[in-house]
């Protein structure tokens, strides 16, 4: 057999050679690229402990922590409306996956354009994980006002009674949607901001103030004990939780729809491999039955769904709720 030319031999020689050696550089990339997780999670919640923000952290802790098979510690960040805590994972982080915000609709998409200056961008900053919850939030009124429906309330608005609504604050999901009902039917009822769901709730509960949108899995247990009366939830479809009572749409104000949501975001930069591996681990958490149930017991379903799923919903609320917001007339410093 002819052997090639041996100017031919040394040139595929010394291809062969190159491309062994991009091999083994390849390799020794691959090698010194730690696998993901390979130390300790910061799952940082930016509001204070026991709320419903602090609760689905604490719920997904120790599931986080079995799958991915490293320690995962839960630290409240809370101040200025969820921006804090937000505001140190996307501005001083390592990009690496190994530090989690609890991303709330607040921080996420309506302090932008609540507040006259943020510590950061949700939009540039964060890069979206997965979505985790989408509340819904109930209508409920003290039963002093003796109305039972959307239609009675908005009858007694329309009358000339002076009426007010209380919120856990400024920007709130709860805030937001009184403004939209106020907007959405051309009435006025007064918002009264509380520092917190909490306090809002007992002078609900107390008669000092006769309306609050709130979410569903905080209020259900006054409901179920008549201490206030639900007249609709905000969602597009009933809660399971609260089936008998309509969503706004069904009792007459067509078109309403607001619910409060909370994800988990990573700063931006972070390795695809490591998002990936943060959804998918979600994804199979809420495909367990057992969490399932837990989880839904709190007042929301388990969302789940892609990285640009849960970015969607990031990008069009900051516009549908910003627009809200500014309608409004609220600003903060």
């Amino acid at each position: 057999m002819q052997q090639p030319p041996h100017g031919a031999r040394r040139a595929a020689l010394a291809t062969f050679s190159l491309a062994l050696m991009a091999l083994g550089c390849a390799g020794q990339a691959l090698a010194q690229t730690p696998a993901f997780p390979s130390k300790t999670i910061r799952f940082v919640v930016p509001y204070p402990p026991g709320g419903p923000t602090d609760l689905m952290a604490r719920m997904l802790q120790p599931e986080l922590q079995q799958r991915l098979g490293v320690t995962v510690i839960v630290e409240n960040k809370s101040g200025a409306g969820g921006n804090l805590g937000s505001a140190e994972v996307a501005r001083q982080a390592p990009a690496d996956g190994h530090t989690l915000l609890l991303a709330a609709s607040g921080p996420m998409a309506v302090n932008a354009s609540l507040y006259k200056s943020m510590p950061f961008n949700p939009l540039k900053d964060l890069e979206p994980v997965v979505q985790l919850s989408a509340f819904p939030l109930v209508l409920e009124v003290h039963p002093s006002l003796g109305v039972k429906s959307v239609a009675e309330l908005l009858a007694l608005a329309r009358s000339g009674r002076t009426l007010s609504f209380a919120s856990a604050g400024n920007g709130t999901p709860q805030h937001l949607a009184g403004e939209l009902f106020n907007s959405m039917e051309k009435v006025k009822l007064g918002h009264v901001p509380y520092r917190g769901a909490g306090p809002a709730l007992n002078d609900l509960i107390g008669g000092q103030v006769g309306v609050m949108f709130d979410i569903v899995g905080s209020s259900l247990q006054h409901i179920q004990g008549g201490r206030l009366v639900p007249l609709a939830v905000t969602s597009a479809e009933r809660s399971k939780v609260l089936p008998d009572v309509p969503t706004m749409a069904q009792a007459g104000v067509p078109g309403y729809q607001i619910t409060g949501w909370h994800g988990i975001a990573v700063r931006a930069g972070t390795p695809a491999a490591a998002i990936d591996r943060l959804n998918a681990t979600v994804n199979a958490i809420f495909k367990d039955p057992g969490f399932r149930s837990r989880w839904e017991a709190i007042g929301t379903p388990a969302v789940g769904g892609t990285a640009a799923e849960f970015g969607a919903l990031i990008h069009s609320d900051a516009q549908r709720l910003g627009a809200l917001v500014r309608s409004a007339g609220v600003t903060l410093d």
